[in-house]
């Protein structure tokens, strides 16, 4: 297994159980509620950790009360955590997240201490990158950060961008990228190409192949993914068929797992079949980290009839 380095956010979930989400104006009463760590850096961090990935973890967080909690479960999950940075400036980042009774969520960010991550204080742990063999990015850390360590990190290292939430990719960093792994939405508002056909897939696929990103992997919710590499046809990889209990981190998941099963030398098509199991499977229990499967969960699940 090679290490996996994972530079992001780290929050404290809110999680709301309602109905339905609220319309402007108006309150609902909820079902419950719960609190839990999350933010995608962590969330792809544990869901890798968890599958038995061997991750490091780069990320800033405050010196709220929470915070130590959520460190723990780091180190429970199998994270090398020495990495992750403290700050007085700014509280841990937050997030409120609707869950509604169909599993689909609604989610407010507010990043605190995720927008104190400089790229300098990355570029300081450029040694866990120096043997690492894939390192993995999101956007809820500042983009000259995300930009720079992308940038900076060796040759050898496979870089996978989780664009989320979408924003512009400069052209230097997208020629970087062995991987990017953008939803519908995001691949929409970074090609302005909806994804909503395989021909439609292809097309936005080949936009971030043209500038030099070497694989596409589109996430496209419980229709599961389509995978495209240089100078290779698309392929549409179904997501099994689930009831879902909360989306959260299905994306996270997904993510988490395709580091992994990479890291240990499987082609795209297989670690992305691997990744969309990961992906369904978490959207059967509620919670952002709770939810994410452990590598037996996810080898049984793999073994029950579709």
């Amino acid at each position: 297994m090679g290490k996996i380095v994972v530079v992001g956010s780290a929050n404290i979930d809110y999680v709301f159980r309602v109905r339905r989400c609220p319309e402007a104006g108006e309150t609902v009463h909820g079902l419950g509620w719960s609190v839990h760590p999350g933010g995608k850096g962590a969330n792809q961090a544990v869901a890798a950790a968890k599958l038995g990935g061997r991750v490091v973890f780069v990320a800033k967080v405050g010196l709220d009360a929470q915070t130590e909690a959520m460190l723990e479960s780091y180190v429970q999950a199998g994270i090398h955590a020495d990495t992750i940075l403290r700050t007085q400036a700014q509280p841990t980042g937050a997030a409120a997240i609707w869950v509604d009774e169909v599993g689909q969520n609604r989610i407010v960010v507010v990043g605190g201490a995720n927008g104190e991550l400089t790229a300098d204080e990355v570029r300081r742990t450029t040694d866990n990158f120096a043997d690492a063999q894939i390192a993995l990015f999101q956007h809820e850390t500042p983009a000259e950060t995300v930009e720079s360590a992308i940038l900076g990190s060796p040759p050898s290292v496979r870089v996978i961008l989780n664009p989320a939430p979408a924003r512009t990719v400069p052209d230097a960093v997208l020629e970087r990228l062995w991987l990017i792994t953008p939803n519908e939405s995001e691949a929409q508002a970074l090609t302005g190409i909806a994804p909503d056909s395989e021909a439609a897939c292809s097309e936005a696929a080949e936009w971030f192949l043209r500038r030099g990103v070497r694989n596409v992997a589109i996430t496209l919710g419980e229709r599961g993914c389509w995978i495209q590499g240089q100078g290779k046809p698309g392929l549409l990889l179904p997501a099994p068929k689930v009831d879902p209990v909360d989306t959260t981190a299905a994306g996270d998941a997904f993510n988490g797992a395709l580091a992994v099963f990479l890291a240990e030398g499987r082609s795209l098509e297989e670690a992305a079949r691997w990744a969309n199991r990961a992906g369904a499977l978490s959207t059967t229990r509620p919670g952002a980290q709770p939810s994410l499967p452990t590598r037996a969960e996810l080898e049984a699940y793999a073994r029950e009839p579709a």
